[in-house]
């Protein structure tokens, strides 16, 4: 069961698309039209299997040819599809930490936004990859309050759904009113014990509880009472506690309002969301910002790399 706009496309012909593919890119010329319908329409585990056998019939590396035959945004976003699902996040965290400055968005996006299950899929696949831990890594690029809730994310311990206690509900939802409006100065170890570690089911009831109890959303609270990346990352988790489709609608919309394009966000949430819930995302975006996906798209970007991101959002929503 997915929300995704791509599935597997059927019937399936690897070989033929290896060989389309290769005649798109040979002699004189790029034919980018035939490579963004392939690509587009194709799941994740069709691309490997596209890669396998372009490797088998030519020779040569299907993602190689595509660098140096395409250029700029469309090329990566081409590139981006051909990476593979259970590696596209532990790649996107090992270059928002790599060199000089740390991309703090997207270790923000990433982590708040991913399941338990999906956060330790990550870590194992960093450590076989770049044969380093994920967490050390983070650490020793991070720090303060914005550094611990990280550090509690990666653990991937968040309590599982089940019934809802109303007593810790109500526990929690003061606890978070005494450590933020109440407080001279926060206690920011509560918001992060508490938003890190417990079940989703029960946070929206601790939500409730305490817009009831405080006359605020805890959102409000969050931005009054922190700043810096620390208030970037616990609106982020408080978010996707709420709803992760309505989280990437937000982020979508933001990567391309008003001047300039942030594409490497438009381009990582449109892949990495494109077989999960990009449906819903399309729902929300639809809901909250009075225009469609698929309208600030085609506005917001041009040529080949419009089109490829039109098919991959999958129609509009009127």
């Amino acid at each position: 069961y997915t929300r995704g706009t791509v599935t597997a496309f059927s019937p399936f012909d690897a070989r033929a698309d290896a060989e389309a593919l290769r005649k798109a890119m040979k002699g004189m010329g790029t034919d980018e039209e035939t490579i963004l319908k392939i690509l587009t329409s194709r799941n994740n585990a069709q691309r490997q299997e596209i890669a396998s056998a372009f490797k088998t019939l030519f020779g040569r590396d299907l993602v190689d040819d595509l660098k140096s035959e395409l250029t700029g945004k469309f090329e990566t976003l081409m590139v981006s599809l051909m990476r593979p699902s259970s590696i596209f996040d532990a790649h996107a965290l090992k270059h928002a930490i790599k060199g000089a400055g740390t991309n703090e968005k997207v270790l923000t996006e990433i982590l708040a936004s991913r399941t338990p299950a999906e956060v330790r899929n990550i870590k194992q696949v960093y450590l076989q990859e770049y044969e380093a831990s994920l967490e050390d890594k983070i650490t020793g690029e991070t720090s303060g309050h914005f550094q611990r809730l990280l550090v509690v994310l990666l653990q991937a311990n968040r309590d599982p759904d089940g019934r809802v206690d109303e007593g810790l509900v109500e526990q929690d939802a003061q606890v978070l009113f005494r450590a933020g409006e109440l407080k001279w100065g926060t206690d920011e170890e509560k918001f992060i014990t508490i938003l890190g570690t417990r079940s989703v089911s029960h946070l929206r009831r601790v939500f409730d509880k305490y817009m009831t109890i405080s006359g605020f959303q805890i959102e409000e609270t969050i931005d009054r009472e922190t700043s810096g990346d620390l208030e970037k990352l616990l609106l982020a988790v408080v978010k996707c506690v709420r709803s992760v489709p309505a989280y990437f609608a937000e982020t979508l919309y933001y990567s391309m309002k008003g001047a300039g394009t942030d594409d490497d966000t438009l381009i990582r949430v449109m892949v990495s969301r494109s077989e999960i819930d990009l449906l819903d995302i399309r729902q929300e975006f639809r809901k909250n910002f009075a225009k469609s996906l698929h309208q600030m798209i085609q506005k917001d970007t041009s040529g080949d790399y419009r089109k490829a991101l039109l098919l991959l959002c999958g129609g509009d929503d009127d």
